[in-house]
């Protein structure tokens, strides 16, 4: 998600410094300064930005940082992580929007993808020229926390849709339909969506160019029930989905599209 962020801000005109754990992924994106560092990143910038894996690679990364005055962090972490970050961003004196990003790796190159942003209102007009250079919808909840919060419940949805759109492939198939004649009976009715065609073709061809990683989506569903039981509510369909999601890894597909959760009904 990161290389084609920066890339649309780049077009945008914006004038972008990267530094990436693996330094080859950060000298692929175009148009960009590669820093040695993550201070050397941040070094002289209005903004910092921050898409990575897990709460714990931002706190690492964000740590030798010392001048931080705008901090806009984009990962999908989870609650906990996110008031740590939080915290961090106020002992270092910086406004700390949190906005993580619904959306792969498609949506992320054409700049459309949906920005949940939750932070102080001052931030707003500074942040705009990036969402806008990113998004085509930017939605703003209230206070840092909350994108983080709305995206868990995003992140529900969708890994709900793929399980069940998994195992609708799988019953049809065991049924002896073809499965495009499932996505072909419900194309342009009420129970019509684009993602049960574009995942769904996935599926039946078994093929799956990673847009958005299994492990990812199991890493996602972790962290929706963690936030659940944190509020006393048990998710039952989640937990089923995040064991399907934990299989799937376990089967060496955690690195291909979050459609290779079919393979564990298939194989």
């Amino acid at each position: 998600m990161g290389a084609p962020i920066a890339e649309n801000l780049v077009r945008a005109g914006h004038d972008i410094v990267v530094w990436n754990r693996t330094r080859e992924k950060a000298e692929r994106v175009e148009g960009v300064t590669v820093a040695d560092s993550p201070a050397d990143a941040a070094r002289d910038a209005d903004a910092v930005l921050t898409i990575l894996t897990d709460g714990s690679a931002v706190e690492e990364t964000i740590r030798p940082i010392d001048s931080l005055p705008l901090w806009i962090q984009m990962s999908t972490v989870g609650i906990d992580a996110t008031e740590k970050l939080s915290q961090m961003a106020e002992q270092r004196g910086a406004i700390f929007v949190d906005a993580p990003v619904s959306g792969t790796k498609e949506p992320a190159e054409k700049g459309e993808l949906l920005v949940l942003a939750s932070g102080p209102e001052e931030a707003r007009t500074k942040c705009k020229p990036v969402f806008d250079a990113i998004g085509s919808k930017t939605v703003w909840l209230g206070e840092a926390g909350a994108g983080t919060r709305m995206k868990l419940v995003l992140n529900t949805w969708l890994v709900g849709l793929l399980e069940t759109l998994a195992e609708t492939i799988a019953l049809a198939r065991a049924l002896g339909f073809d499965p495009q004649q499932f996505l072909d009976t419900i194309k342009g009715g009420a129970l019509d969506f684009p993602y049960a065609h574009l995942k769904g073709q996935a599926m039946i061809a078994e093929e799956f160019p990673p847009s958005f990683a299994a492990r990812l989506a199991r890493k996602d569903a972790n962290l929706a029930l963690a936030a659940a039981r944190a509020e006393g509510l048990e998710l039952p369909l989640v937990e089923a989905v995040a064991r399907q999601f934990e299989q799937t890894v376990d089967l060496g597909h955690g690195d291909e599209d979050l459609a290779a959760v079919v393979l564990t009904l298939t194989r």
